[in-house]
């Protein structure tokens, strides 16, 4: 046995070998909570630019966020002014929904011009220009600038390199994209739009968004197919030289077409050789050939495609008649930027003005923008294009007249759009009720794998949670998933999925959020998606001085085909007899009819 010394000795250094361990373990674990990017807690706030430096320290830049303080939380004086004294988002989309008596009086004298120039002004600014990140850059550089393969971003992306998914909140590992879509997405029963949205808007949402969305998964997430990202019309014209020569005829301007009955219809991909997504068993003779190579996939956007077709043939006409030496090239370039002047003035003033539910009447009029400091320039943010998977619009089935068509029967049905004619598709798509779009389960389960895509796109993008693009487009965090939900069983579930409702992500987010009354979506679709769409629409160049004049459009028949310009119009003008009601929501639509009034948070 070892002496009394050597037992001592013994235990002595067992006892400091314990300690070194001790030591050790605690210098990892400093180590390890150093390495954690300061970043991933977003601690910047009110637009702050968070900037690491070393290991374990970082600065908010707060410069001309109107806040100041290592977090940008501080209020400078004129900030905490403003701040006292503005508004909630509610309660301006409360007083622009309410009292039409006081809106009707209002849209009659100077104060409808004021308040839209408010209106464009403060929703653009929140619309970052030159553009910031990418999904390759989350810092200023030349190369998100410059490239214009890549959507632009808001936020930058969460960090590599942060504990949890979405920065230190929340579960280590998100929960399966399938399984968010089937218990919070997934239609059980098809509730229609309480504010009497149709698929008319429906088929236009998808037609007009379809020229600046265009994921291109060839390079990776977060590219663009083409360099527009904007109102071109590359949906009608094509995103390529190449593509637009092949669907032009070359005389007076036009477009090929041809004539089928007596009237007109896109060529097919033997009269334009073009590439199109088609099915193999859809024979080439039925395969429509126009701008945007996905359009074949639903009849409602091909009968759209028609209408544009149309439209810009006539225009040609219009212009000819009033400019008989002008060649091809002029005709058609001039043609092209009156039917982007139309789109524009549909957009704004039928289209938004739907969405929105307001009863300020929207007017679109470039000039009200020429006093202030303004870009005339755009790039599509990944965000956006995010936001706006509406894909719960779409019914159960599509109603043509007697007839309901399913998916799988409606879906590439080539033949409908020549069965039918435009006039009929028209009147029995103004007639059928789309679905609202948040604040419940209402995806059809054939599409349902797109919601799926998108919760996975945003995972690869490493998009920041969904409370701080709250903060961002200067809207109050929640703070609780039933806040959001605005009932218990659903915030529980997304609890124990999320574990923290920092956590939550940006595109479930929004679709789940409870809609604000008799809408058809939450306030964070509203507030987030109306900056986007207007500094989209109002950065044209077509809107800036130097174009905004009758010369630009061929003069004065040509300026007011742009300033008259409707959804009617387009219709109407286009076939042999104009459908009644043609609009963007149901006939005779009544917000108090009580079997569309939106359900209460309970039956979510």
């Amino acid at each position: 046995m070892p002496g009394p010394e050597l037992s001592s000795f013994m235990m002595t250094g067992a006892s400091s070998s314990l300690l070194v361990l001790l030591l050790l373990n605690t210098l990892l674990l400093a180590e390890s909570s150093a390495a954690v990017d300061p970043c991933c807690y977003f601690p910047c706030q009110h637009r702050g630019v968070c900037v690491r430096f070393g290991m374990d320290r970082y600065e908010c830049d707060c410069t001309r966020t109107g806040y100041y303080g290592p977090n940008c939380t501080i209020p400078e004086f004129w900030t905490r002014f403003r701040e006292t004294l503005r508004p909630t988002p509610g309660f301006y989309h409360y007083i622009l929904t309410h009292f039409k008596w006081l809106w009707d009086i209002i849209n009659n004298t100077f104060l409808r011009d004021m308040l839209m120039k408010i209106v464009l002004t403060v929703r653009a600014n929140l619309i970052p220009s030159p553009p910031t990140y990418n999904s390759e850059y989350e810092y200023i550089s030349w190369e998100a600038y410059s490239n214009l393969s890549y959507y632009t971003r808001i936020l930058p992306p969460v960090p590599a390199d942060c504990p949890t998914p979405m920065g230190v909140k929340g579960n280590k590992q998100l929960p399966d994209p399938q399984i968010i879509a089937e218990k919070f997405l997934l239609r059980k029963q098809f509730i229609p739009d309480p504010q009497g949205t149709n698929l008319m808007f429906a088929f236009f949402a998808q037609h007009f968004t379809h020229q600046f969305f265009k994921t291109y998964g060839r390079m990776g997430r977060g590219f663009t197919k083409g360099l527009g990202h904007g109102v071109d019309l590359s949906h009608v014209y094509g995103d390529t030289l190449d593509r637009q020569h092949a669907l032009r005829l070359f005389k007076d301007g036009k477009l090929k077409y041809q004539v089928v009955n007596g009237e007109v219809y896109p060529p097919t991909v033997l009269q334009s050789p073009i590439h199109m997504n088609y099915p193999k068993n859809i024979p080439s003779e039925k395969r429509f050939a126009v701008g945007q190579e996905v359009f074949g996939l639903l009849p409602g956007l091909m009968m759209y495609a028609t209408l544009w077709l149309r439209e810009h043939n006539r225009v040609c006409d219009v212009l000819k008649q009033e400019h008989p030496t002008w060649n091809d090239e002029q005709l058609f370039q001039t043609t092209r930027l009156i039917l982007i002047g139309e789109t524009i003035k549909i957009v704004i003033e039928d289209y938004v003005q739907h969405l929105s539910g307001y009863f300020l009447k929207l007017k679109f009029d470039p000039e009200m923008l020429f006093g202030i400091q303004f870009q005339y320039s755009n790039r599509i943010a990944v965000e956006f294009n995010q936001l706006y998977h509406w894909h719960a619009l779409m019914p159960d089935t599509f109603d043509i007249q007697d007839q309901k068509f399913s998916y799988e029967s409606f879906i590439y049905n080539s033949s409908m759009l020549l069965d039918y004619g435009v006039e009929t598709l028209v009147e029995s798509f103004t007639n059928q009720h789309a679905g609202q779009i948040g604040g419940v389960k209402n995806i059809h389960s054939y599409i349902l794998k797109v919601a799926v895509g998108v919760i996975e796109e945003s995972r690869l993008l490493r998009l920041q949670p969904f409370n701080e693009y709250r903060k961002r487009f200067g809207l109050k965090p929640y703070g609780s998933f039933q806040e959001l939900t605005g009932e218990e069983e659903m915030a529980a579930e997304l609890e124990e999925l999320y574990g923290d409702f920092e956590a939550m992500e940006f595109y479930p987010g929004l679709m789940i959020e409870k809609a604000q009354p008799n809408s058809i979506f939450g306030e964070s679709i509203v507030e987030m998606g109306a900056p986007f769409s207007l500094k989209g629409l109002l950065s044209n160049p077509i809107c800036s001085p130097i174009y905004w004049k009758p010369s630009t459009f061929g003069g004065k028949t040509g300026f007011d085909i742009v300033n008259t310009a409707s959804l009617q119009k387009l219709v109407c003008l286009n076939v042999k007899k104009c459908p009644p009601n043609v609009a963007f929501h149901v006939p005779d639509f009544n917000l108090g009819k009580s079997h569309l009034r939106r359900k209460p948070s309970t039956e979510l």
